[in-house]
């Protein structure tokens, strides 16, 4: 078993969470005005992706661009990583590759304290991706535990690159945000993922 094999209901079982739906996860995080990096990729880049419409053009042209421009506009703060083997716990099917990967660190030779999982939609199917979206971030915890540097609250999203839906683990309790933010909500986004990034994360 793998990361991308579990369905949400399989996580909560297997790891004994608990799921809320949120009615506003991050209501109080405020809204950062996106750099010029990130303004001046998305008219092209936006476009493209949605004509061209397939997984890995919306990985491409919006997921990675979002994140490497974010990831510049913050001082190169934190660390992004994208399709690497995140093989925590073979046994409890905590194993596979990991769409990407956000740490707080600012190392990108190799990753230390990741805090957030992002992964691509399938056909663009935020639901469906819950699942594997929130087993990386119970990987992503045990990893912190055994590197003897617990994060405290992970972060979870789902996308397809035009639309969002984040998540909360803290604990055994699973925060799923009942909002889906569009791109078009990119001070919201970019405030969201600088927040958890940054260690404000709700």
């Amino acid at each position: 078993m793998a990361y991308s094999d579990f369905t949400l209901r399989q996580v909560l079982e297997r790891f004994q969470l608990t799921l809320t739906d949120v009615a506003d996860l991050f209501g109080d995080v405020a809204e950062v005005e996106p750099g010029p990096l990130l303004r001046a990729l998305l008219p092209e880049f936006l476009p493209l992706a949605l004509a061209i419409n397939t997984e890995k053009a919306r990985s491409e042209l919006l997921i990675a661009p979002l994140l490497a421009a974010l990831r510049a506009q913050l001082g190169h703060s934190f660390s992004v990583f994208s399709g690497i083997d995140f093989t925590v716990d073979p046994a409890q099917g905590l194993a596979g590759y990991c769409d990407f990967i956000l740490s707080r660190s600012p190392e990108q030779q190799f990753l230390r304290s990741p805090v957030a999982a992002i992964v691509e939609a399938k056909n663009e199917n935020i639901k469906a991706g819950l699942g594997q979206c929130l087993a990386a971030m119970v990987g992503a915890r045990l990893y912190n535990e055994r590197e003897g540097n617990p994060a405290g609250a992970l972060f979870g999203a789902v996308t397809s690159g035009s639309l969002w839906r984040f998540l909360r683990l803290e604990g055994t309790n699973i925060g799923l945000d009942e909002q889906e933010y569009h791109i078009h909500q990119l001070p919201k986004i970019v405030g969201i993922l600088a927040s958890i990034v940054g260690g404000g994360g709700l």
